[in-house]
């Protein structure tokens, strides 16, 4: 192959599968070429990806040395991402009852949710997580794609258990939400007793199904190293839940006026992340 395809390759291969990590010689067989020929290859690759911030590729050096892809999502194009989302929130046709809002479509958007997993992957790539964890049902297209983008295991918890989850554990928890209480159940083997876990949820209103996972997790020893929220309302102020990362903030939903009031969070990269 010419050095060219085998740089395309190489981006290829390593962007499809983010931070999983390949050794030179993987590459060395895959294209019949010396390791200073593929070194030479992977750092043209590099350079390339990083001046056009579609990525970071990482090397180790030494015998066992190797290179992974990390995601990455600039500070513009997430802005613009979440500017996006906000005016299709905006839209006074989804208001529905009780002052929420129709965001299924949103949630559901393969694109949308790919860049928000690039931004949440951004955000809690440092954490050392063993997992991402999810409640059913729409927040599991962002964590699936943020748990892709960190090559970490998704887990789901259900809102009720199912005879395919094998032996499960319950608890119960007050929604903020819905301001009753609601049960919760995750299989015994989803997950291993004194890992760490991410949570990653659609939507956040008093933070009562979050803290419901957080205590799931602790039942199993599982440390919560970071939460993660599409939307988090502004109200109530005091959430059940202090630590959490929001991309998008749902103010007042006026139902008469047709009104609705969302804005991106304008701090969405603290230094480390940058």
């Amino acid at each position: 192959m010419k050095r060219t395809e085998r740089v395309g390759a190489i981006i290829r291969i390593l962007s499809e599968n983010p931070c999983k990590p390949y050794s030179l010689g993987y590459f060395c067989d895959l294209f019949s070429a010396a390791k200073s020929s593929i070194s030479e290859d992977i750092q043209t690759a590099k350079q390339i990806l990083a001046g056009m911030e579609l990525g970071i590729i990482e090397t180790t050096a030494g015998a066992g040395g190797g290179v992974r892809y990390v995601p990455h999502i600039s500070e513009k194009d997430a802005m613009e991402l979440l500017d996006h989302i906000c005016e299709k929130l905006r839209d006074k046709n989804r208001i529905l009852g009780g002052g929420f809002l129709y965001t299924s479509d949103l949630m559901f958007d393969s694109n949308i949710v790919k860049r928000a997993g690039e931004i949440f992957a951004r955000r809690f790539m440092h954490q050392n997580a063993d997992y991402v964890v999810t409640i059913e049902t729409k927040g599991i297209p962002v964590a699936l794609m943020t748990a892709h983008m960190l090559n970490l295991p998704l887990v789901v918890i259900r809102r009720e258990s199912k005879i395919s989850e094998g032996s499960t554990v319950s608890i119960n928890y007050f929604s903020g939400s819905t301001e009753r209480i609601q049960k919760m159940s995750i299989s015994k083997r989803a997950v291993t007793p004194g890992s760490r876990a991410i949570i990653i949820d659609d939507f956040m209103r008093a933070g009562g199904s979050i803290k419901g996972i957080s205590d799931m997790l602790s039942e199993f020893e599982i440390e919560n190293v970071g939460t993660g929220v599409v939307i988090a309302s502004t109200e109530p102020q005091k959430k059940k839940i202090q630590d959490y990362f929001p991309l998008i903030y749902l103010g007042p939903v006026d139902e008469n006026g047709k009104t609705i009031e969302v804005f991106p969070n304008s701090l969405i990269f603290c230094k480390k992340d940058l």
